[in-house]
């Protein structure tokens, strides 16, 4: 019989409280770890080898090493007309703006669901992590919402995705506690922007480069159940839904880490930044601490650090992870 909602572990909340507990006690400072690039690649290596489990926290850098980036070319090509007439300079602030009407937003959504979440990233990041653990004891957690790991063929019971989906949405309220896949709506909305699907299926600007950016009134989503008015299932206050799926992988998470608190663990976190230290970061400096025979692993660009307390057992990786990724498999 499956356990209600509250007597499941929750891994998400659990862990957060761990991490804030520990960030107190880390006094010392914070250290960019010690050796060279290459003696750190050569350790990270042992350790994905030899390692009981693998714990990966996973942020924005890994989707950025990976080519999902949210200004630049990828912006100009497919937000050029959004650009123009609303001056926005990237799809992240692009998600904030205040649109003149339903049509117009839900436009702007389709499209930034669509090259997030419904095409493979540009580059193999993704896979060449999954091809260092994929025949590892492993578990992922994530604060992405652009479900590349899935993409790239990582089981779906080792994943967490904490934040939400891009691929989901949810009603206003959040109250019935349920989620919609919204990859139908999406295939729709494109085609009714006039974008065009290449040889493999993949949704382009057309020669002529006309292509709208309002939909039809009868396109603007709406709830299957009630017909009310729906929106991203992406964290941002009380009213995201924590939904059947979301609860079981919290539940999973915890479970995974209940069963490897005393082996040799290796914490890798990639590419997670200082705007939610406190959903992975800080939480795996606290089970390293906890643990005599855990590592702590961090790959990032500019932000490669760990608290001095945990020094001797961290390895500290500058740059670009998925670089650092393909010397890992050479």
């Amino acid at each position: 019989m499956k356990r209600s909602y509250h007597e499941q572990p929750n891994g998400y909340l659990e862990t957060i409280e761990k991490g804030l507990a520990a960030v107190r006690s880390f006094r010392a400072g914070l250290s960019y770890g010690t050796g060279s690039r290459e003696e750190n690649i050569a350790l990270l290596k042992h350790e994905l080898e030899t390692a009981d489990a693998i714990v990966i926290g996973a942020g924005a850098g890994l989707s950025t090493a990976a080519g999902l980036t949210y200004s630049g070319e990828r912006f100009e090509r497919f937000f050029f007309d959004f650009k123009k007439q609303f001056g926005i300079t990237d799809m992240y602030s692009g998600g904030f703006y205040p649109f003149p009407d339903e049509e117009t937003r839900w436009a702007w959504w389709a499209r930034h669901i669509y090259y997030n979440r419904y095409i493979d990233a540009p580059k193999p990041v993704y896979k060449n992590l999954l091809a260092l653990v994929k025949d590892k004891n492993y578990f992922v957690i994530t604060t992405n919402v652009d479900h590349q790991f899935q993409r790239a063929g990582f089981e779906k019971k080792r994943l967490f995705y904490t934040q939400g989906d891009y691929g989901l949405f949810q009603t206003i309220s959040g109250k019935n506690g349920k989620t919609y896949d919204n990859r139908d709506w999406v295939i729709k909305a494109m085609a009714a922007q006039r974008f065009i699907p290449d040889g493999n299926g993949v949704f382009q600007i057309p020669r002529d480069r006309l292509i709208s950016m309002r939909l039809p009134h009868e396109l603007i989503p709406r709830c299957p159940d009630d017909g009310s008015a729906v929106t991203m299932n992406l964290r941002a206050d009380d009213t995201f839904v924590e939904d059947a799926g979301w609860r079981e992988a919290s539940a999973r998470y915890a479970a995974f880490l209940e069963s490897c608190k005393e082996k040799h663990v290796l914490y890798l976190e990639i590419g997670v930044g200082a705007n939610t230290p406190i959903i992975i970061k800080y939480p795996f400096w606290a089970l390293t601490v906890e643990n005599p025979n855990a590592v702590y692993a961090c790959l990032n660009y500019n932000e490669a650090i760990c608290p001095k307390q945990i020094k001797p057992y961290s390895i500290c990786i500058d740059g670009d992870s998925g670089e650092v990724l393909k010397a890992l498999q050479s």
